[in-house]
């Protein structure tokens, strides 16, 4: 692990989080003393979309009960009158 201090590290930041991205961990001192850690954050893997999971979601919303978005429309106009 690679150790800076805090002026070094404010000088060369952009080089430190390179080092970090690559799985570097970086320590931070303050006269001599560690005050902090850089260390690369664990992604997370990414799953594909769930598009069959999405549309049963939005099918069981109350909002789509067959009627279209013309119709829909002129109830929500029909209700606002005074």
């Amino acid at each position: 692990m690679r150790s800076l201090t805090v002026a070094q590290a404010k000088a060369h930041l952009s080089q430190l989080l390179q080092a970090v991205e690559a799985g570097e961990e970086v320590e931070i001192t303050r006269r001599g003393i560690p005050v902090a850690r850089l260390s690369p954050i664990a992604r997370e893997r990414r799953t594909g979309f769930d598009l069959a999971g999405f549309l049963a979601a939005t099918e069981a919303q109350p909002l789509h009960s067959g009627s279209d978005a013309a119709s829909f429309s002129r109830e929500l106009r029909a209700g606002a009158r005074f």
